[in-house]
């Protein structure tokens, strides 16, 4: 995408939004579910605005709802941080994986903690060690910050630490902001987020000593990751306009915007 469309793209989120004002009456796509994928398809949805004049809109729910409600019919294209499950793709769902994203591993900006081994990790979300004197930090208990059930950050970064239902939270949250607010006001807190929310409030740590670079991501380095996902019924059709902007998010065309959203696109992955 060339800079002067980034530009725009830039100017579009800072006054307007998915919902913003003046739509009534336009032609619109409804997408619902996961909260961590706001950014992206706010700037896949108002790029796509600028060109077609067809209105998206956006309803933070979570990937479980987001699914549900595609096949409930509420919505044209559901949106999930995780993987379908079976008895989801049973009931005639299909995904489509539009983007790859790092979950970064949160802690608060004074500790001095820098780095983890994913089997590290593995012992903290499970209560094996819960003191930071023991791998490395200052005396303190440390809490665990994470989402809620059902949600598809939580699914993912379960999922990679091989500590599926097994995480000892202390809080449980319903949205990725959420997350990074509170561990950036507890000392002793860890949390995990989607790298491309992360804000400078907090402090992202490497896991076996690498970062969540889009590089990094793409190659599977990178071990805590998860799919974006398009969810959408198989055996029904999109309608026109909702077509029209599930082909231009599967596109090349949206490869940059969604890089420019902090996510990698899947085409983008070279394992």
């Amino acid at each position: 995408m060339k800079k002067t469309v980034i530009g725009l793209l830039i100017f579009a989120l800072g006054f307007s939004g998915l919902a913003g004002c003046g739509n009534a009456g336009k032609a619109t796509v409804t997408t619902d579910g996961s909260t961590s994928m706001e950014k992206t398809i706010g700037c896949l949805g108002e790029a796509f605005e600028m060109e077609t004049g067809i209105r998206v809109t956006y309803n933070p729910t979570g990937s479980g709802t987001g699914i549900q409600a595609v096949l409930d019919g509420r919505c044209d294209i559901g949106l999930s941080s995780r993987e379908l499950k079976t008895d989801e793709l049973q009931e005639g769902l299909e995904g489509t994986v539009l983007a790859y994203d790092g979950i970064a591993i949160l802690v608060h900006p004074d500790n001095p903690v820098s780095d983890l081994s994913r089997e590290t990790l593995g012992a903290i979300c499970k209560g094996e060690i819960t003191d930071w004197s023991q791998i490395g930090g200052p005396a303190g208990e440390i809490v665990l910050i994470g989402r809620e059930a059902g949600a598809g950050t939580r699914d993912g970064f379960e999922a990679a630490i091989d500590a599926k239902g097994m995480c000892k939270y202390r809080q449980e949250l319903t949205s990725t902001g959420d997350v990074i607010t509170t561990v950036s006001r507890n000392p002793g807190a860890i949390g995990y987020a989607s790298i491309a929310s992360v804000k400078e409030n907090v402090k992202v740590v490497t896991i076996d000593g690498i970062s969540p670079t889009d590089e990094h991501i793409a190659t599977g380095s990178y071990k805590i990751r998860r799919p974006f996902i398009l969810v959408t019924k198989k055996d029904a059709s999109l309608s026109e306009n909702a077509r029209k902007f599930y082909d231009y998010m599967t596109s090349g065309e949206a490869e940059d915007i969604i890089s420019f959203a902090g996510v990698v696109p899947a085409n983008s992955v070279t394992e």
